[in-house]
């Protein structure tokens, strides 16, 4: 819509000049490290990439390089110690001057306040929260989430702009305990309500539970043809996990069903492997694979019923916030700045647009300083951009509380 294909030419120009002009030897030695946690490829495969990026772009700390890559348990709510410990051992690197932790799982908030006993020196940053907001925020130099507040609206209205009559919500008990994503679910029902749509809450197995990763997808693999039956082909689904979503994505694709952008939106996420798309050759280059997804689905499903963010949230966020801790340390960014934040994540968003703001606390209208929300256009495969940053996200919307 309101971009067109020379932004796709100019954004591969711009990160084939980023990715040489940027990359540091391996062979050379850092004068500081920063650390980064972020989840398996089973679990949360952008978030992981993203680290990637940063390693190859300034080395590893192995090979004398800049940043040191972990990654906490799949199962991080029965090994929260583990992940805390994993977390507050960077600090013992007398090199390590920033940790990021994408996403910050609970036990993040945890981690951090170790790290600030023993090392106050070393910024820590938290990419998409699952703790509650006042919680990262009292260990967090910075917080970022993707904006659940202006997209519980936004969503919607992108959903009713594809066509969609009903939406269905799909989640489970813990993720719905978590003030973001309950905030969110309840905006989006008051959304449904004000646009005329059918709001459906579904629940489904937590990966992390007993069933494990497996089990969570293969209950998804066999309710979405009941769903799709039950509520129509007019039908926009949302999950809030990201193992669901590749599962999700293959059955809307076979039996029928919308999808407007996944709950940390990416091409890559799920996408690849619900269309069996190999993007081996379009790897770290976003706007061909971008592209290349986009003629599959198109291909398999038709135009205007999937959608997602032109970039992976989960990669940028990992490499967006490593790439503004550097800044910080070396003294070209301050870590209070909004807008050297913004243009730390537009190194790997060329071409997109952001919008979001600080985080306002719902009981006392206080407005945090250190958690910022923040969201990009919706991308809709075979149509372009939906303009939901230029959106006037009522302020009816920014009043809902959470109910758990």
């Amino acid at each position: 819509m309101k971009k067109n294909t020379l932004i796709f030419a100019v954004a591969i120009a711009l990160l084939a000049f980023a990715g040489c002009s940027k990359k540091q030897s391996a062979t050379s030695s850092a004068a500081f490290h920063i650390g980064i946690a972020t989840g398996t490829v089973s679990q949360s495969e952008d978030d992981l990439r993203g680290a990637e990026e940063l390693i190859a772009r300034y080395g590893s700390v192995a090979q004398g390089g800049m940043i040191q890559h972990i990654t906490y348990p799949d199962d991080f709510m029965s090994q929260q110690e583990t992940t805390i410990s994993q977390i507050v051992a960077l600090a013992d690197d007398p090199l390590m001057k920033a940790i990021v932790v994408n996403q910050s799982v609970p036990g993040t908030a945890e981690a951090f306040h170790r790290v600030k006993e023993k090392r106050p020196d070393i910024l820590c940053f938290a990419g998409e929260a699952h703790e509650d907001p006042l919680v990262i925020q009292k260990s967090a130099d910075l917080a970022i989430s993707a904006d659940f507040m202006s997209r519980g609206y936004t969503i919607i209205w992108a959903a009713k702009q594809m066509g969609a009559n009903t939406f269905v919500h799909i989640s489970f008990p813990r993720h719905m305990s978590y003030e973001s994503l309950g905030l969110r679910r309840n905006i989006m029902e008051q959304a449904c309500a004000d646009l005329g749509i059918r709001f459906v809450f579904e629940t489904a197995p937590d990966p992390t539970s007993d069933v494990g990763v497996a089990g969570a997808q293969q209950f998804i693999l066999e309710h979405v043809p009941q769903w799709i039956e039950r509520y129509g082909k007019d039908t926009a689904f949302f999950c809030t996990n990201d193992a669901h979503t590749e599962p999700l994505l293959r059955q809307l694709a076979q039996y029928g069903g919308m999808f407007v952008e996944a709950d940390l939106p990416s091409p890559l996420m799920g996408y690849p492997g619900a269309f069996g798309i190999d993007l081996t050759a379009e790897a770290g280059n976003f706007p061909a694979i971008l592209k290349k997804v986009e003629d599959v689905v198109v291909a398999q499903a038709g135009a205007g019923k999937f959608g997602t963010w032109a970039y992976s949230y989960g990669f940028t966020v990992s490499a967006g916030l490593g790439e503004f801790a550097k800044r910080i340390v070396e003294g070209t960014a301050d870590v209070s700045s909004s807008a050297d934040l913004f243009a730390a994540l537009g190194e790997f968003t060329p071409g997109a647009n952001w919008n979001g703001g600080y985080y306002v606390d719902q009981n006392t209208g206080v407005r945090a300083t250190n958690q910022l929300l923040i969201y990009m256009d919706t991308y809709i495969f075979g149509q372009g951009y939906l303009p939901t940053t230029e959106l006037e996200v009522p302020a009816k919307y920014f009043q809902i509380k959470f109910t758990n």
